[in-house]
């Protein structure tokens, strides 16, 4: 759904929280707390990164928190959608009353006229300004204001009116807070209430924006956000972490990671750090078999006959041995090759598509930058690639992370 503008402009005035968070080192005994607590972090810088730029202050974060832990608890009220839009609603504009009309501080809020643009907006009623002209007048507006050193007067209170109604405009700042309504009513009706033929959507959602008129909520967006991931932590935790059975929910863990995490302490995990360990432990727990298995094949491979092993772990045995150059790591190469896992399975092949391949050898995994520079053109060579310098950790197509890889390679030419 297009987002409305009242949630894209609305802005929240400094509120103190009941509750203090602070960042702190987390007891870590073994990979579960670890996971636990990661998740936390990666989830939290993630939200300060792109929620928090401009406020990252005890508040916000408490605020969060809090609402976290009561959709973990099962404490939040289930509304439906339109009973949410009308809370964010009524929660941004009780905020707006110390900010302006907007975030614009040079605009006095008068909530009567905007809430009556809004209503107005919503029953497409044009007697006082048509949606479109109160679309351009107000962002014209917008535009020009900036820079302004107008301060806005107190804000004038009132609660959402349920009827559109004809008023009357006696000066630029009540022409600005109703086609400001008038805007996003329009909105919400072509996107949110476009099926409510019996207004029983719309009569909600005004409930619920008279509701929100009387909170205090420092971020309704982000306290929404709080609840619904702290619900879904809960709903998921009868699968394992993150859908892993093997891993247990640790709630108190992740709570402290998402503090650390909106609070920028990094003393543990970053962001990046811990999102690479979560996915880093997953691949071991689901992919670990295939890392033990390819690593007894090439204990098992090195003691045949003809098998050569380099200083950096790569197996290969020569094929054929060609007579012409040997490539260094910047030539680029044609060759053809097939590739496949150690059980047989092809993953890839030149040879089978039956056209061979040019690249840059240092563009490669480092099994294959090493070992075709051992090989002169028009010499054949099996490689066997330990996973560290393969693909590693990742998958790569139909590739499995941590896989040995067998390649049969034949090196045509080196290209200009």
């Amino acid at each position: 759904m297009k987002k409305l503008s009242i949630i894209i402009l609305a802005a929240m005035a400094m509120i103190s929280c009941g509750n203090t968070y602070t960042a702190q080192q987390a007891e870590l005994a073994n990979m579960n707390d670890s996971m636990n607590f990661a998740l936390g972090i990666a989830n939290g810088s993630q939200i300060k990164a792109y929620y928090l730029r401009n406020d990252s202050s005890v508040e916000t974060v408490a605020e969060f928190i809090d609402a976290l832990q009561a959709g973990y608890d099962g404490k939040v009220e289930e509304l439906s959608e339109e009973a949410r839009l009308g809370m964010n609603i009524g929660s941004s504009i009780a905020q707006s009353e110390k900010k302006g009309l907007a975030d614009n501080p040079a605009w006095t809020l008068n909530e009567k006229l905007f809430f009556q643009g809004l209503i107005n907006g919503i029953e497409h009623d044009t007697t006082v300004m048509k949606a479109a002209e109160a679309r351009q007048f107000f962002q014209n507006q917008y535009a020009v204001s900036q820079g302004s050193t107008e301060k806005a007067g107190k804000p004038v209170k009132a609660s959402c009116p349920s009827k559109a109604k004809t008023v009357a405009l006696k000066n630029l700042n009540d022409s600005l807070n109703f086609a400001f309504g008038m805007l996003n009513g329009n909105d919400i009706a072509s996107y949110m209430l476009s099926d409510d033929t019996l207004g029983a959507k719309k009569a909600t959602m005004i409930k619920y924006i008279n509701k929100g008129l009387k909170q205090r909520v420092h971020n309704p967006q982000l306290k929404n956000m709080g609840e619904q991931i702290g619900k879904s932590i809960k709903e998921q935790e009868a699968n394992g972490l993150i859908g892993e059975p093997s891993l247990a929910t640790d709630f108190a863990l992740i709570k402290q990671g998402f503090i650390n995490g909106l609070l920028g302490d990094e003393s543990q995990f970053d962001g990046h750090s811990a999102g690479d360990y979560i996915q880093a432990t997953l691949n071991h727990i689901k992919y670990g078999d295939t890392k033990e298995q390819g690593e007894k094949f090439l204990e098992e491979n090195k003691l045949r006959e003809g098998v050569i092993v380099t200083e950096s772990g790569l197996q290969y045995e020569v094929l054929k041995m060609g007579k012409g150059k040997k490539p260094a790591a910047t030539d680029r190469v044609k060759v053809h090759y097939h590739g496949t896992l150690i059980d047989g399975t092809v993953f890839d092949s030149s040879v089978d598509r039956g056209e061979p391949i040019v690249f840059g050898l240092n563009q490669v995994i480092a099994g294959w930058t090493e070992g075709v520079q051992l090989m002169p053109v028009g010499s054949k060579f099996k490689f066997y690639i330990p996973q560290n310098l393969g693909y590693g950790e990742r998958a790569a197509g139909s590739i499995p992370p941590y896989s040995t890889l067998i390649f049969e390679v034949e090196l045509l030419s080196i290209e200009k």
